[in-house]
């Protein structure tokens, strides 16, 4: 489920990640850090999380850096009315774009065939009507983490695009294929199967891109045949909410197998992402979402309850809120990967910070491009600054309390939904055996 915040949700976190290059996105650096530790006590003199490179291959847990209130600010920050672009969710914006759609156009058909109409672009359309609303891409825009990171990796790292073929998969559009082609691309293929590919088309040609520079091609990746018989370049923005959400990588992981050049030097933008756990104290919007439903004007709704505890939502999530530090639970190389790891299982282990109350965990995720000259990367972490993936919070049916160093055992597992491989069942486990709280239990969550 995408959840818009409420009127009571926190403020948008107006801070920036980091400052190296623009105060939009993180450097990815060289460190001998090997401790949450040693990282914790460098938070203390920190004004941001740094990405580094041993995080992207496993070797290091990236924590906290400190509160918000220490983390500079940036001209160029967006401004709330700006990041909630709209009340409508990527899905709610495609079931209203179909209802509207479909309600001229069905008068005069029987029942039955509205019916099979309506199950048939269900299951096909939806996803992709989605991205052909102007909304989406408007709130993606300005993304200014998103969307200069990308114009950074690439415009910086010139010579892995010069004179060579740039495929872009879900081109949207087609701001990537730009900033590729202005690297000095020989040509860009830019794919999308939205009908957004219309105005894509016509963006890039007004922009003097024209078909001799980007190629805009409408259709599926898996169905679409290209001009060429191999590219050199990827880049893509497939990263969903809890970083796997619609299963877009699996496009990009045929792209990858089909397209990218066999000899080693192919690239793909971005190369390398982490997902991370941690813990929450949320009480009161737990109660304004789950404990409302126990008396609602006096009667008793709780079998609505059991269905909002099991749908994640996503969410700003303050990052005085965090309890615990963060551990990683997937790691992926988008260059070697395969369709089956968005299927994982992981065990994790999360230490509280100190004494409070867990009201459920929250998931967020790291990007990095690291076959660039300086390896660069954004986090979508509560410590960050925002950006349009927010985090994924699951609430938890027991509220636990906790004391400081005491530990949160776990268990998630995450694989795409047998009905809608784009929704996701997630399961968690949890064991706590503190002080003050004794207790075992599992959730099974679908994120849709």
């Amino acid at each position: 489920m995408k959840d818009e915040p409420t009127a009571k949700r926190r403020q948008i976190i107006l801070k920036t990640a980091v400052g190296n290059q623009d105060n939009n996105v993180s450097t990815v650096v060289e460190t001998d850090s090997s401790s949450i530790e040693h990282q914790q006590q460098q938070s203390l003199s920190s004004s941001s999380p740094t990405i580094t490179k041993e995080s992207m291959e496993g070797k290091v847990i990236p924590t906290p850096h400190g509160d918000n209130d220490n983390l500079p600010t940036t001209n160029v920050i967006a401004h709330k009315t700006n990041v909630n672009i709209t009340n409508m969710t990527k899905q709610e914006t495609a079931t209203k774009i179909f209802n509207n759609s479909s309600s001229d156009s069905k008068k005069g058909t029987n029942v039955e065939e509205e019916e099979e109409a309506e199950v048939d672009r269900t299951s096909k359309d939806y996803y992709f009507d989605s991205y052909a609303h102007h909304a989406i891409h408007e709130e993606m825009l300005k993304d200014e983490v998103r969307t200069r990171t990308y114009e950074m990796a690439i415009k910086h790292n010139a010579h892995l695009f010069r004179n060579k073929i740039v495929l872009d998969v879900g081109a949207g559009t087609g701001i990537l294929s730009m900033f590729a082609s202005q690297a000095g691309a020989k040509h860009v293929y830019a794919v999308d199967c939205s009908s957004i590919a219309e105005q894509a088309r016509q963006i890039v040609q007004k922009n003097g891109f024209g078909p001799d520079k980007i190629t805009v091609i409408q259709g599926k990746i898996e169905e679409i045949e290209l001009p060429v018989l191999e590219v050199d370049v990827i880049v893509s923005e497939w990263m969903g909410y809890f970083l796997l959400y619609e299963s877009m990588l699996d496009t990009v992981i045929y792209a990858r197998d089909k397209w990218l050049v066999k000899d080693g030097t192919g690239v793909v933008f971005p190369d390398k992402a982490v997902m991370y756990i941690c813990a929450v104290e949320d009480g009161q919007i737990k109660k304004d979402r789950i404990d409302f439903w126990n008396n609602v004007y006096g009667f008793d709704m709780t079998p609505i309850q059991k269905i909002a505890l099991q749908e994640p939502v996503v969410d700003i999530v303050d990052s005085k809120a965090v309890v615990s530090d963060a551990v990683p639970i997937l790691h992926l190389d988008i260059l070697t990967c395969r369709k089956e790891d968005v299927e994982f299982a992981a065990d994790f282990k999360l230490t509280a910070n100190r004494n409070d109350y867990i009201h459920g965990l929250v998931a967020y995720f790291e990007c990095a491009f690291t076959q660039v000259h300086k390896p660069i990367g954004f986090s979508t972490s509560p410590f960050c600054r925002y950006t349009h993936w927010k985090q994924t919070i699951f609430y938890l049916p027991e509220n636990l309390v906790i004391c400081d160093k005491e530990k949160i055992t776990g268990h998630i597992t995450c694989k795409p939904n047998r009905k809608n491989r784009r929704d996701l069942d997630i399961g968690i486990s949890i064991l706590v055996d503190g002080e003050h709280s004794k207790s075992s239990f599992s959730v099974d969550y679908r994120l849709r």
